[in-house]
């Protein structure tokens, strides 16, 4: 069993500059309350317990084994957020162009010459939430100009080359594929993955009708050979096809419910390809694919015919942390570091956390198992990003508690207690963030590796309902000496999110 040990802080409020007015510390009580806890927890959840709980400043007050390297998962992702801010600002945006050369036939629309999407994935192309920049914006666009046809294959690149999407090396083999573990790369629409809504056939013996597909245009893809049945029950499957479309097979109930699917694209080339096509028709562009009938000139391709881009990066990484959307993680890392992200943003980490042995990155996302971090690394970077240029307000780019991965932390607890990021993976439970109360923002860091991570979960939201019994709303900068929390401001309170997401 990990040992635990308490501290508390024998410095006076005077001596801490810019401090609350009461000293941050643990009554003996709550200590005794801490212990108490993690006996129950250590044995409920047998495995490796790291935890670290400390003032703002990152001077720490409460810890089990805090310097223990273990696997963090998804609370990765805030070093990923600090990174990209630290390098890029919050107010950077990715783009998505139409480029081309050549010319507009004045009697026919035609453009006369080369073109080509320029996608450098943005996380945001055509989110299924709907925020975000959409095809049909680009093609609003090119009808603005005057044009009314296209002709030739589609071409798409990035502004650094081809455009192309790739599972991550460091994501384990049994992840790629699956719905949070998608191709990542510049080739980024609707975040890789597809939508279809399925209901019954009018009559028995005839196929099912595809109703809703996500993004437009993707269910040209679906090729139909489920049939419709007597009945109330569903057995249909999804299946891959050779054209990088999928197959539904099986049957449906003529009485049955509409029924969803969703899965990854494995080739999001033809999904963008069938999207494109798709917001031409909604723009009014003809667009004749045919290789043959390619009015293509020669010359580079150098003018931005139309042009959307991304929300700010920290609306961005605001979704990518309340969704725990790892795509966005990964492209949030290439965007800051490229090929060399991971390096770079292990050196981010130590220069803003200090000392920080056992710090092992090898992605944006967490994803991977060979990632390692401590408690004690996650507080003295919580504790130092916001005094850094990059980091100002750093805790409102994380989900509060109530919203998104932070849903199920809401009993007893006042909005905007707790800012937070979570990690999840078969033996791993991790919950990293920032805790308000009265007398200032507790770091908190409880990171578990073991068999029993959905009873780890709980427990850990019980530690921070512990600490947060007699919470106050986190304020906007938890470095200004003013920003008393629990006071009558009212500009200090954090914005909510207004949905959930798993």
């Amino acid at each position: 069993m990990a040992r635990w040990i308490a501290f508390s802080i024998a410095i006076t409020c005077a001596s801490l500059a810019g401090a609350p007015a009461e000293c941050q510390t643990l009554t003996p009580a709550q200590r005794a309350e801490l212990a108490s806890w993690y006996q129950t927890a250590s044995r409920r959840a047998p495995g490796d317990w790291g935890i670290a709980i400390a003032n703002q400043r990152g001077e720490l007050l409460w810890s089990v084994e805090p310097a223990t390297s273990l696997v963090p998962a998804s609370t990765v992702k805030l070093f990923t957020t600090g990174f990209a801010r630290t390098v890029l600002g919050g107010a950077a945006r990715r783009p998505t162009r139409v480029i081309g050369s050549g010319f507009i036939d004045p009697l026919s629309g035609e453009w006369m010459g080369s073109w080509a999407l320029e996608l450098n994935g943005d996380p945001s192309l055509e989110n299924p939430s709907g925020v975000g920049p959409k095809l049909v914006d680009l093609t609003e666009q090119l009808s603005q100009l005057g044009i009314r046809r296209l002709t030739g294959p589609l071409q798409v690149r990035s502004a650094n080359g081809p455009a192309v999407a790739t599972y991550p090396t460091a994501w384990s083999h049994r992840h790629w594929g699956r719905l949070f573990a998608p191709l990542i790369g510049a080739l980024t629409i609707h975040e890789n993955v597809v939508y279809f809504t399925i209901q019954p056939g009018p009559r028995i013996g005839t196929p099912p009708e595809l109703i809703a597909a996500a993004p437009d245009g993707v269910e040209s893809l679906v090729i139909m050979r489920a049939r419709t049945v007597s009945g109330t029950r569903s057995r249909l499957s999804l299946s891959p096809s050779g054209n990088g479309g999928w197959v539904m097979n099986g049957t449906i109930g003529v009485s049955a419910r509409t029924r969803g699917f969703s899965a990854v694209a494995s080739d999001p080339k033809a999904v963008l390809a069938r999207a494109w096509a798709s917001a031409l028709r909604r723009a009014g562009i003809e667009w004749n694919e045919n290789p043959r009938a390619s009015s293509i000139l020669p010359g580079p391709i150098m003018t931005t015919l139309a042009e959307v881009a991304s929300p700010m990066l920290d609306s961005v990484a605001s979704e990518v942390n309340r969704r725990s959307l790892n795509l966005g993680a990964e492209l949030l890392l290439r965007w800051a570091g490229g090929e060399q992200g991971p390096e770079l943003m292990t050196q981010h980490v130590r220069s803003v956390a200090g000392s920080v042995e056992g710090l092992h990155l090898v992605d944006g996302s967490g994803l991977s198992n060979d990632d390692r971090a401590s408690p004690l690394t996650f507080v003295n970077y919580l504790a130092k990003i916001p005094t850094t240029p990059g980091g100002r307000n750093f805790p409102l780019l994380l989900p509060a508690n109530g919203v998104g991965t932070l849903r199920h932390l809401s009993s007893g607890l006042g909005q905007g207690v707790v800012r937070a990021k979570t990690g999840t993976l078969g033996q791993v439970s991790n919950v990293t963030g920032y805790l308000g109360r009265p007398d200032g923002v507790l770091i908190v860091s409880v990171m578990y590796n073991g068999d029993r991570p959905s009873t780890a979960r709980l427990l850990q939201w019980k530690l921070f309902q512990l600490l947060g019994a007699d919470g106050a709303a986190i304020p906007e900068d938890i470095l200004t000496p003013d920003a008393q929390l629990g006071g009558s401001d009212a500009s200090a309170a954090p914005a909510s999110a207004d949905t959930t997401s798993k």
